[in-house]
């Protein structure tokens, strides 16, 4: 453990007692002397009956800078406000950035979400409603519309005075966005050039005509990669008729990141890994719809086998290699599957061309199974002393391990081309695929070379 955290830790330790003893100017010293992130973890730690307590000792605008850095999908997030005062609510959400305390109204129901809006005073109902109506996953709705705009014809000088009117509501103040009489986006320009500058020189003389700026309907992850690929801290988000409305800032892109990360894993492991519940009973409803789905798929694989019992019982040495042949091919196909999403989710050219990837896919399919069949063929021909046996499992195991690479890398792209989520083309459903494919691939192969490997 880092000395940071022990120090962490006593610090912890001492405001308990504060709280216990109900002293509160000594913690509310020591509690606002902690870092924002700090104060949300140790609020996340408390008992209900200290919670509170501690509402009594901070303000609605210090619970707000809290707030404003725990997550916005905590899933205690509605206890929390519902041991709060409705007006107490109503001021924390009010002095909160609009769009993490939009983040938070959208979890709670219409009921709730009027009740704390009528509590608050007109202008901030007005910014909250702005950004309550846009659509989930897009610009709109990840933007917030504290920002600092100037108009083009004004000096260094007026447009300091502004900035510094502006700072203390704005989520960030590096980059200052230009906009015409019509509230039309036409440029940008930096703290540090508004610094560096003269007084009296004309922002239009000094601004960046080349702003770039996304759409207030743009899907997030397009938006995500957009800062990522240009190292903004900040990107402007306009109308369709190029109106400046907000910006989404870097932290907000870090959390989009964050959730787009678990949806690709909750796909790929076939359950939704953002739901952590020590409830067995409500773990278990969460993971048995697809366990329960693939248990028929899996019937299929056991139907498949049973077509083939006379194959089996002529060459019972045919029954010990199924589950190698269909366990390689499965993890194959949950490879190529890994690295399917991996690069739709980086993917910037979307016109790239289809068929060259799949024909990529296809000759590394090639080379694995060739190097894997080739292996077991000579693993199992000197085991078994009967090569033509180990060129049947080898053959079958290059076809397989082909077929499930295939799989595994045309699923998530032909359902990515027709608008679907490619994550959802999940680890155990490639796996229990690739399970039929290299059955039937299997079997058909053996029975083809029968009459020269049995007996042998």
């Amino acid at each position: 453990m880092s000395d940071n955290q022990n120090e962490t830790e006593v610090r912890f330790e001492l405001l308990h007692k504060h709280l216990e003893t109900e002293k509160m100017t000594e913690f509310r010293e020591e509690f606002l002397d902690l870092h924002i992130y700090d104060q949300g973890q140790f609020y996340q730690e408390l008992q209900p009956q200290e919670r509170q307590r501690l509402y009594t000792y901070l303000s609605p605008k210090e619970m707000a800078d809290m707030f404003d850095v725990i997550e916005e999908d905590n899933e205690n997030i509605q206890e929390y406000l519902n041991e709060m005062r409705p007006h107490y609510v109503a001021d924390m959400l009010a002095e909160m950035y609009t769009d993490n305390a939009v983040d938070i109204l959208n979890q709670l129901g219409k009921t709730e979400v009027a009740k704390y809006l009528s509590f608050m005073l007109n202008e901030s109902v007005a910014e909250i409603r702005e950004l309550l109506h846009y659509e989930d996953d897009t610009a709109g709705a990840i933007m917030t519309t504290e920002y600092v705009s100037i108009v083009a014809n004004q000096t260094v000088r007026s447009a300091m005075y502004l900035l510094k009117k502006q700072a203390a509501v704005a989520e960030t103040i590096y980059y200052i966005y230009v906009i015409d009489n019509e509230e039309r986006l036409v440029g940008v320009i930096s703290l540090r050039d508004i610094i560096v500058n003269e007084d009296d020189a004309m922002i239009s003389e000094i601004m960046s005509e080349r702003v770039l700026a996304v759409k207030v309907g743009d899907d997030q992850e397009d938006v995500a990669k957009t800062i990522r690929d240009y190292d903004f801290l900040a990107v402007p988000v306009t109308d369709y008729e190029d109106r400046l409305i907000g910006i989404v800032t870097v932290d907000d892109i870090i959390d989009v990141i964050d959730d787009e990360a678990a949806s690709d894993y909750s796909g790929l492991a076939g359950v939704d890994v953002e739901e952590v519940s020590e409830n067995p009973i409500k773990s278990a409803s969460k993971r048995l719809p697809w366990l329960i789905t693939l248990l028929f798929l899996g019937m299929s694989t056991a139907t498949l086998i049973s077509r083939y019992e006379a194959l089996v019982s002529e060459a019972s040495i045919l029954a010990v290699f199924i589950s190698l042949i269909t366990g390689t091919a499965g993890n194959a196909g949950t490879q190529s599957l890994a690295v399917a999403v991996r690069r739709l989710a980086i993917q910037d050219d979307t016109e790239k061309n289809f068929f060259r990837l799949i024909l990529s896919e296809i000759l590394t399919g090639l080379v694995t199974g060739i190097v894997t069949g080739g292996t077991v063929m000579l693993i199992v021909g000197i085991w078994k002393n009967n090569f033509m046996l180990g060129f049947v499992i080898g053959m079958a195991m290059l076809c397989a391990i082909t077929v499930a690479n295939l799989a595994g890398s045309l699923i998530p792209m032909v359902m990515d081309k027709i608008g679907f989520d490619p994550a959802v083309a999940s680890g155990p459903f490639i796996t229990t695929l690739s399970d039929l494919t290299s059955v039937v691939i299997y079997f058909n192969i053996a029975s083809l070379f029968m009459e020269y490997f049995v007996g042998k």
